[in-house]
């Protein structure tokens, strides 16, 4: 199975997914109305953790899928899925919106990576399409091999860039 055939898959049965897309920031708001006021304590902080990242990743995954559609494959903004592509977005800022209401963001174990990652990602896009652009590999005829280990090489020296820079 193929991620197109994944989301295809997806979208003929959208139960699934809609219900995950919804379910996480009803569970911020019923955490936001039992827990008022205590969300910097030890349970909510935890419970808060769990639905950011449940939120987080399917929103960052669609981020860069869209990016990546729209500079590499030249999509146009008429075929984005919407389940695949603007739920996992509005799910996202949805719940971060409602836990943010009950807790500074800076007490959630773990949430200072997820803009760090959301950077790095952005940044190595950046060089790709850059390098997609000037048509640097398609003359020095680099192996695929060859171009996932660049990749690779460039992840960790914008990861320990951002170190420094946020340090």
């Amino acid at each position: 199975m193929t991620l197109g055939d994944f989301f295809g898959l997806m979208s003929q049965n959208p139960s699934i997914i809609l219900f995950y897309f919804i379910a996480l920031p009803l569970s911020a708001l019923l955490a936001w109305l039992l827990g008022r006021g205590d969300g910097h304590a030890s349970p909510w902080k935890y419970f808060y953790c769990g639905i950011i990242y449940l939120a987080c990743v399917p929103g960052i995954f669609a981020i860069t899928l869209s990016v990546y559609q729209f500079l590499f494959e030249r999509m146009p903004i008429s075929q984005m899925n919407i389940y695949t592509q603007i739920l996992p977005l509005v799910s996202m800022f949805l719940t971060i919106f409602l836990v943010k209401k009950n807790v500074n963001l800076d007490q959630i174990p773990g949430f200072g990576k997820l803009p760090a990652l959301m950077v790095i990602i952005l940044v190595i896009f950046g060089l790709m399409w850059a390098l997609d652009r000037t048509r640097i590999i398609a003359f020095t005829g680099f192996p695929f091999s060859y171009i996932i280990i660049i990749l690779a090489v460039l992840f960790v020296v914008v990861r320990i860039a951002m170190r420094k820079i946020s340090s």
